[in-house]
């Protein structure tokens, strides 16, 4: 069997990443917060407390729209702000306890939703998928 081009896989990951994102999104419990504020509160949560402008860089967004999004988040009491140690211009954002609990909720339903189709998969595809996860990762992160 001949191997498809490069643009072929390029088009079959991308699409099929697509619709797991997409798939995956739907199992969150609730619309109360934006993709975009999820995304801040995960970036908290696995890099640790950030600056504003740490936190624009991060996720891919201008620093005016990163304000907005934390001035939400501070709104809803998913984070705190406090001065910054050195530079008295900047501030420090950090997760508050509610937020931690809204993570681990959406990360248990989501979780669970895809052990349940991974469960429907045979051994030798879930560890094509176990081999090929650390693979997606250095992907998504280059």
């Amino acid at each position: 069997m001949a191997r498809a081009p490069e643009s072929d896989l390029a088009g079959e990951l991308r699409l099929g990443s697509m619709r797991l994102a997409r798939r995956l999104r739907l199992e969150r419990g609730s619309d109360d917060l934006t993709l975009s504020q999820l995304a801040v509160l995960g970036t908290l949560d696995r890099h640790g407390e950030a600056t504003v402008g740490e936190l624009a860089h991060l996720e891919r967004v201008k620093p005016p729209s990163m304000t907005r999004i934390v001035n939400s988040l501070v709104e809803a009491g998913l984070v705190v702000r406090r001065p910054h140690e050195v530079d008295g211009r900047q501030v420090i954002v950090d997760l508050t306890d509610e937020a931690r609990d809204v993570l681990e909720e959406d990360r248990r339903r989501r979780n669970a939703w895809l052990a349940l189709r991974l469960a429907e998969l045979t051994d030798d595809e879930r560890e094509l998928l176990r081999r090929v996860a650390p693979l997606l990762d250095r992907l998504a992160c280059s």
